[in-house]
């Protein structure tokens, strides 16, 4: 799909990879709505843009009638839906997490895009295409040193972003699925200024695996991939070589894993 054109809803577009996306959705040619949980910041990622071309809202995603609602203005505003970025993410819960984490991290990191995908798929269909593209994250391929919830929902918005592809892409459903590494965002360098033994460790854990990349790098690797409708997305390449090994020999891989985990918790 060539954006140019198009109609484009962003989640997560605040700050970080959303925001970045969006702008390059902008330069495109593509009309955007960007959603975060922070109506300020949705409405600073689109600053200087016309308001015929984008708009901005705060939304929870993990709110069915807040996704409803997006959607709706999208359509009256803009025009229909043709691309939705379910980037919205949350990184909580030191090492097992506590019920809460847990039940936050799965009503945004996986929930929120089963919640979309009901209400646009079924347009999607009728229209004859549409394009669900998700932030998963290389822990959604590999684990996550530190945390049990965002390891875990981000393996299992990979498996639904997978699920969406086979389902429904012989009848015009496209869909990506993004996993990158360390990137420059405030999810990250929160993470490596928070008081939590667990959770510096998890950030340290990202941004020493591989190079840590600007968004707007992240936002260009996107938009090539779904350019050309590839569902793997990997702005770290590496990403690959590493999930083969954990698939031809899982032991092996768990050790070098466990390996990796004490040398960053030694770390100084």
């Amino acid at each position: 799909m060539e954006l140019n054109g198009k109609v484009a809803i962003v989640t997560g577009g605040g700050g970080g990879i959303g925001s970045a996306l969006a702008r390059a959705a902008l330069d495109a040619g593509a009309k955007v709505l960007v959603a975060d949980l922070d109506g300020d910041a949705a409405a600073a990622a689109i600053a200087g843009v016309d308001g015929d071309r984008a708009l901005a809202v705060g939304a929870d995603v993990s709110d069915e009638a807040a996704l409803q609602g997006m959607i709706d203005r999208a359509e009256a505003e803009l025009g229909p839906v043709d691309a939705f970025f379910a980037n919205a993410g949350v990184a909580t819960g030191a090492e097992l997490g506590a019920a809460d984490e847990w039940e936050l991290a799965l009503d945004v990191n996986l929930i929120a895009h089963v919640r979309a995908a009901r209400l646009l798929v079924p347009r999607w269909l009728e229209r004859g295409g549409g394009y669900f593209v998700t932030t998963g994250s290389a822990a959604g391929l590999l684990t996550q040193i530190g945390s049990a919830p965002y390891a875990v929902t981000k393996h299992a918005a990979v498996g639904f972003a997978e699920w969406l592809s086979v389902t429904y892409g012989e009848r015009g459903v496209r869909v990506s699925c993004l996993c990158p590494m360390g990137v420059r965002t405030a999810m990250v360098e929160d993470g490596l200024a928070s008081d939590d033994p667990a959770a510096r460790l998890a950030a340290r854990t990202v941004t020493t695996a591989g190079a840590v990349l600007e968004p707007e790098e992240v936002a260009r690797v996107t938009l090539a991939a779904i350019a050309d409708e590839r569902f793997l997305i990997l702005p770290h390449p590496e990403v690959l070589e590493f999930y083969r090994r954990k698939g031809a020999d899982y032991d092996r891989w768990l050790d070098g894993m466990r390996r990796l985990q004490r040398q960053v918790d030694q770390a100084p």
